[in-house]
C-alpha cells in the first residue's frame, strides 16, 4: 500500500474544521513586514549589539560612554550603532557636540525585554532539568 510522503500508516489525518484558531486579522500580514521584522532580528541578533540595546534601555547614552562601558573602541559601538539605526532600533539626537542614542521606541523595549525575559525562563529551565 502507498503512502503520500506526508502520510505514515496509522497517521491521523485532520481537517481544518476538526481544530479552532482566532480569527485571521483582518488585514494580513504583508511579506514586506516579515522582511523588515526579519531584518529587526537580524539586527539585534548579535550578542554585542544585544548588550547596546540593553544598555540604551536605561536612557540615553553618548558614543564615548557606550564605548567605555563596553570595553571596546570608539569605531566598534559607532559602527555596531549605524547598523541598529539603520534598522530603526534606536533614534539619536545631537546635544552640542556630543551625539545621544535611545532605543527608538516603546516597541523596541518591549521586544529587548520580552527576549531576554524568556532566555533567562530557558536558563532556569535547563537548570532544572539538569
Amino acid at each position: 500500500m502507498a503512502h503520500s510522503p506526508s502520510q505514515l500508516p496509522n497517521e491521523s489525518v485532520c481537517a481544518p474544521e476538526d481544530h479552532t484558531h482566532p480569527p485571521r486579522p483582518a488585514t494580513p500580514i504583508s511579506e514586506a513586514t516579515f522582511e523588515r521584522a526579519a531584518a529587526i532580528f537580524r539586527a539585534a541578533g548579535d550578542v554585542s549589539r544585544l548588550r547596546l540595546l540593553e544598555r540604551l534601555s536605561q536612557g540615553e547614552w553618548c558614543v564615548s560612554e557606550l564605548a567605555e562601558a563596553a570595553q571596546v573602541g570608539m569605531s566598534t559601538v559607532s559602527q555596531q550603532l549605524r547598523l541598529l539605526r539603520s534598522e530603526r532600533l534606536i533614534a539619536r539626537r545631537r546635544a552640542g557636540k556630543h551625539i545621544y542614542y535611545r532605543l527608538a521606541d516603546a516597541h523596541i523595549m518591549e521586544l529587548l525585554r520580552g527576549a531576554l525575559e524568556h532566555a533567562k525562563e530557558q536558563s532556569h529551565d535547563e537548570e532544572d532539568e539538569g
